[in-house]
This record gives C-alpha cells, sequence and structure tokens, in this order.
C-alpha cells in the first residue's frame, strides 16, 4: 500500500508505507519514519509535552506551600482550601476520558486541547488571585483551571505514549515527571515570597506564565497515524533496536486493539482503575498534608518547604526512573514495588514525627515522593500495553478518571480523617491503603496472554 497524497495525517506523503497482520490479526502501519510525517525527529514530541507538563505542575504540587497565604487574604478556613484542591483534581482527572472520546472521534485535535486547556489555566489562577468568595474560587480554579490543566496532562501523556510504541516506558515517564519537579521554584516563592501584600501580583504572573507556556508547546503537536509503527522495529519479528527489543520482549504489545467497552469487559481495566482511586488518594494525601504535618510536630519553615521540594523533585525524577527501569523489569513488577514503597513511607513518616527527626522526616519525604507520583507514568505504559494505542486516549482516560475519586478521599475527606483521627492515624490508614492497592495490582494480566506470555483467545 502506499501512501495516500490527500491523507491529512501525513507531513510528507511521498513515503510509501504496508499494512502488515501480525499472527494474532493486529494490524501494524510500517515503512513511514518519524520525519516522514513530522518532518522532524518524534524526539520532539517528548521535549514539547514535558515543557508543558512542568508548566502546569504549579497547580497541584505547589498549592499546598501557597494554602496559609490564601487562607489569611481571603479568609478562607484549611478546609476551604482543601475542598478547592480536591474540586481541581476531581475535574483535571475526569476530563482526561471524555477529552480522549473527542480526540478519538475527530473533534478535537491535540492542538487544539492545548490551546483551549492554556486559556483555561490562566482563568484558573486569575479566579484564585481575585475571587474571594470560596464557591466562586471552587468554580474558577478547581472546575476551570482543573479541566484546562486536564486537558494539558492527558494530551501530552498520550501524545508520548502514541510516537513511541516500543518504549514508552521510559519516555512517558520522563514527561510525567515534568508534571511534579516543575513546581520546585514555585514551592519555594509559595514559602518565602508570597504574602497578602503581593499574591494577586504573584498569582497574575503565575498564570501568565502556565498559559505562554503551553500555548507555545502545543504548536507542534500532531499525533501520527492509527497503528503507526516506527521504520526501525520490525513488529513482527521485535527485531531492530537493541533497547526496543528488550523492552518488547519484557512488556509485549497489545494482542489486539481494544475498545473502551472491550477493555471494561476483560476485568483489567475496572482492576487497574481501583488501584489508581487508592494509590492516588494517598498521593495526593500526601500533597496536602505534608507541609501542615511538619509544622504540627515543630519542624521549622525550611524544613517543611524542603520537604515538600523533596517530595516534588524525587516524585518527578522517580517517574523518569521507574519508566526506565519497567522497559527492563517489565511494567508490573515496577508497578507493584512503587506502590509497596509509597506504603511504607507513609508509616516511615509517623516514626519520624514521633522521634522529631528532620533528617529522617526528609528521607521519609522522598520515598513518599517517589512512589507517590512513580505509580502514574506506570498506568500510562501499561493502558497501551494491554490495549493497543488506537483507542488509547479513552482507555486511559477511563483509567486515569480513578483519580477524580481519590482527590475526594486524599484531600477535602482526608482532611476530615486528619480532624477525626490526628496525623498519626491518617498517615497510618493511608499506609494501610497503598498495600492493599500494591494486592490488587498483583492481579493484572495482559488480556490475551496467559501467565506465561503465550497468547489465548479473548
Amino acid at each position: 500500500m502506499t501512501a495516500d497524497p490527500l491523507s491529512p495525517d501525513l507531513h510528507a506523503a511521498s513515503r510509501p508505507y504496508r499494512e502488515v497482520t501480525d499472527a494474532h490479526g493486529r494490524g501494524y502501519r510500517v515503512g513511514e519514519t518519524d520525519r516522514d510525517i513530522l518532518g522532524h525527529s518524534r524526539k520532539l514530541m517528548v521535549y514539547l509535552p514535558w515543557i508543558a507538563m512542568m508548566a502546569i505542575s504549579v497547580f497541584e504540587y505547589a498549592y499546598g506551600s501557597a494554602e496559609d497565604t490564601l487562607s489569611h487574604a481571603h479568609g478562607w478556613t484549611q478546609s476551604d482550601t482543601f475542598w478547592i484542591l480536591s474540586v481541581w483534581v476531581f475535574f483535571q482527572a475526569g476530563v482526561a476520558f471524555p477529552a480522549g472520546w473527542l480526540r478519538e472521534k475527530g473533534v478535537l485535535t491535540a492542538r487544539k486541547a492545548m490551546y483551549l486547556g492554556s486559556g483555561m489555566c490562566l482563568l484558573g489562577f486569575l479566579a484564585l488571585s481575585h475571587l474571594g468568595d470560596v464557591l466562586l474560587a471552587i468554580l474558577g480554579f478547581g472546575v476551570v483551571g482543573g479541566i484546562g490543566a486536564g486537558l494539558v496532562y492527558a494530551t501530552c501523556i498520550n501524545m508520548v505514549g502514541k510516537w513511541f510504541p516500543e518504549r514508552r516506558g521510559a519516555r512517558t515517564g520522563f514527561v510525567n515527571g515534568g508534571f511534579a519537579y516543575g513546581s520546585l521554584p514555585f514551592i519555594f516563592i509559595f514559602n518565602y515570597g508570597f504574602d497578602t501584600a503581593n499574591y494577586h501580583r504573584v498569582l497574575d504572573l503565575i498564570g501568565c506564565y502556565v498559559m505562554v507556556v503551553v500555548f507555545a508547546s502545543a504548536f507542534f503537536f500532531k499525533d501520527p497515524p492509527k497503528n503507526w509503527w516506527p521504520a526501525e522495529i520490525d513488529p513482527l519479528s521485535r527485531g531492530g533496536t537493541a533497547a526496543g527489543a528488550a523492552s518488547l520482549e519484557k512488556n509485549p504489545p497489545a494482542v489486539r486493539q481494544f475498545t473502551p467497552k472491550e477493555a471494561i469487559r476483560t476485568g483489567m481495566l475496572p482492576l487497574m482503575w481501583i488501584s489508581v482511586v487508592m494509590t492516588a488518594g494517598v498521593s495526593i494525601f500526601g500533597i496536602s498534608f505534608q507541609v501542615d504535618y511538619a509544622k504540627e510536630v515543630g519542624f521549622g519553615p525550611l524544613v517543611a518547604a524542603s520537604s515538600m521540594g523533596v517530595m516534588a523533585v524525587v516524585n518527578g525524577i522517580g517517574r523518569g526512573v521507574v519508566g526506565w527501569l519497567s522497559d527492563r523489569w517489565g511494567r508490573r513488577s515496577t508497578l507493584v514495588f512503587v506502590i509497596v514503597v509509597l506504603g511504607l513511607a507513609q508509616f516511615g513518616v509517623i516514626w519520624a514525627g514521633e522521634l522529631r527527626s528532620e533528617w529522617l522526616f526528609l528521607f521519609f519525604a522522598f520515598l513518599s515522593g517517589f512512589g507517590g507520583g512513580a505509580f502514574y507514568p506506570l498506568f500510562a505504559a501499561l493502558t497501551p500495553d494491554y490495549f493497543g494505542e488506537n483507542y488509547n486516549a479513552t482507555n486511559y482516560g477511563l483509567v486515569y478518571s480513578g483519580k477524580l475519586v481519590s482527590g475526594l478521599f486524599g484531600g477535602g475527606l482526608g482532611s476530615m480523617v486528619v480532624a477525626a483521627w490526628g496525623y498519626d492515624g491518617a498517615y497510618a490508614l493511608a499506609g494501610g491503603v497503598s498495600m492493599a492497592a500494591a494486592g490488587i495490582a498483583l492481579l493484572l494480566r495482559q488480556p490475551g496472554r496467559d501467565g506465561k506470555g503465550a497468547v489465548r483467545a479473548v
């Protein structure tokens, strides 16, 4: 088959391509290089999403450091500020599925989703800056800002997964990591240079920064054609580069392209969703309460800010590291390891608080940050591994939507548990939830393959 010169998904239509089918009936579009389609290397589809993800990280990972000033400036209670973040998480995660569905229907292109998201991110920060009524702030920052950040997040993650089907773990982890450590400068700004005298100016400037960076990055966004496979990798023999072949051996491609309904019927997508709900809830709890807990046990503002900074940096770098490891160890084994580390870190935080040890507290903040972010790119890579790339925007949207539920009990309901049981009780509960999530992750199996990797009917 040769390329159709009128095809909208080709940048250079002169390059021939072939449609090949493996022994299980899965089709691959081979022969075109990334440069034939994009006019440049597909590496740009890693770096630009990474930059955009760093820009929107300020929403979630720096918000906890801004809460005290926001409370004093607007007269909000601690519960008010926690619910603002919880609503943001709900909509940031909840928009992934409808946005993915619109993208796969051709209604919303990747570039348009990013443009729309950039404008909504700006409106979110303007609302947080200028709306003193907590309900209006929830609507502006939580709903509008959450949808905007969610559009950017989902588009970036799906973009890199589509362009790197043979080594998506490392690339997805790298891009996803920007969503955490990109917030580091803002964590220290909010702890040391943010007060009731300048909060309007700081928040307005941050909103403009996010909008400009995301809008500029989106200009070059473009999806590959459906079923596209890198020209240098043979999808039938898995030959080609050594790294690509090794990754495919540990993480074989999905046996076919599963629609969302088919993915749900396998039983694996619901298990992934439940595991995301539980693990993300623990992660969000740590993000929301770590600074407050540090202050509660008597640690100074430097330790409090540093613990959140450590969490953000390790959270982000850990995503890239485990993505790379999952290409070598296998996605599910790496996922279980990460969730167990997250659970152990919650108990470690309690121990550090009881000993009043600042260094021990920072160490477990390190572990909590690692576990609390590293599972996201693993689920992002595991979803197309299990269900294919063609419907990944909607399939991963369904998996990631578990975060909208976890946002409620990780932030808002977490504050209620702290009020009722204290920080020790809340952290102990979080550790137990993590261990249960690890047990659920052990049950995951690639649909269509038995426990030894052999293909069976689905």
